[in-house]
């Protein structure tokens, strides 16, 4: 009896604090649907308008600010799922002099949040003549990107069986065939789970964007979203359509992926 009331108890709880987190997306959701007349003036609804994110997406010119960023994520997420891979490999699987050491320095991209280093680093890509380009997004990106993937990498392979390398070293297999032919495929959700996060974190990414580039067809979604929001900030029906425009790859991305994703945060991906 108790621990069937513990359960209610549990199921309630958990019930409570999904309305929390769900209210404000439908509230965003059931805005964006509204005629901007009937918010100004708080009547009853008139109808549901999808013409909305038609206005939206024309007047706010989602579709260039899109392609940016599905061009700096998908290299972003290429880049980095890569040379994640392979510097987990090595910190995890691998022994050589200077190991600890390496990995500690890896670590400080971890621990040095972009706005601390992102003044010198825009003198630095200006320099180089980077900035307004894709590379002036995209490097950064990569390179903040790596250090969290190695350092989640190398959890998982420290807890792949020992005996699993050691047998196909037996058979002849090298590091290399050893990683993609044989590591690997058992890691796949720690991989997926990593790559939905710097997906996210990448599609998020404002700062970078705000200081790097000046040109509008490289602005990414979420800058053009905060222009679009300069120059529409009473039309509240048009802000929550282009808010949800910019946010729905990020939610379609982790609906077709959540299984992975759970099981990669819950699985030895987050062992160490």
């Amino acid at each position: 009896m108790t621990a069937r009331r513990e359960q209610y108890f549990t199921y309630l709880l958990l019930g409570v604090f999904s309305l929390i987190a769900l209210a404000p997306i439908v509230g965003i959701l059931v805005t964006a649907l509204q005629d901007q007349s009937s918010l100004a003036s708080f009547g009853e609804p008139a109808g549901v308008h999808f013409s909305n994110f038609a206005d939206a997406w024309r007047e706010g010119n989602f579709a260039s600010y899109l392609k940016s960023s599905v061009i700096v994520v998908i290299s972003v997420v290429t880049l980095s799922t890569v040379l994640s891979i392979m510097a987990g490999y090595a910190f995890g699987m691998m022994r050589f002099r200077g190991e600890q050491a390496l990995f500690y320095l890896l670590l400080l991209g971890l621990m040095i949040p972009l706005e601390a280093t992102i003044v010198p680093l825009y003198y630095d890509l200006r320099d180089l003549g980077l900035t307004d380009t894709y590379w002036a997004l995209i490097w950064p990106q990569v390179g903040v990107s790596v250090a969290f993937g190695t350092f989640w990498m190398r959890a998982f392979f420290r807890s792949v069986p020992r005996s699993l390398v050691e047998a196909a070293r037996l058979d002849g297999s090298s590091s290399w065939h050893t990683l993609w032919r044989v590591v690997l495929p058992v890691g796949r959700p720690a991989v997926l789970t990593m790559m939905v996060l710097i997906f996210m974190w990448t599609w998020n990414e404002f700062l970078l964007a705000l200081v790097m580039v000046s040109d509008e067809d490289l602005r990414t979604a979420p800058l053009g979203l905060a222009f679009f929001q300069g120059r529409n900030r009473t039309d509240f029906a048009l802000l929550a359509a282009g808010a949800v425009i910019v946010a729905t790859p990020v939610v379609l991305v982790y609906v077709f992926l959540q299984r992975h994703f759970i099981r990669g945060m819950l699985s030895g991906a987050v062992k160490g």
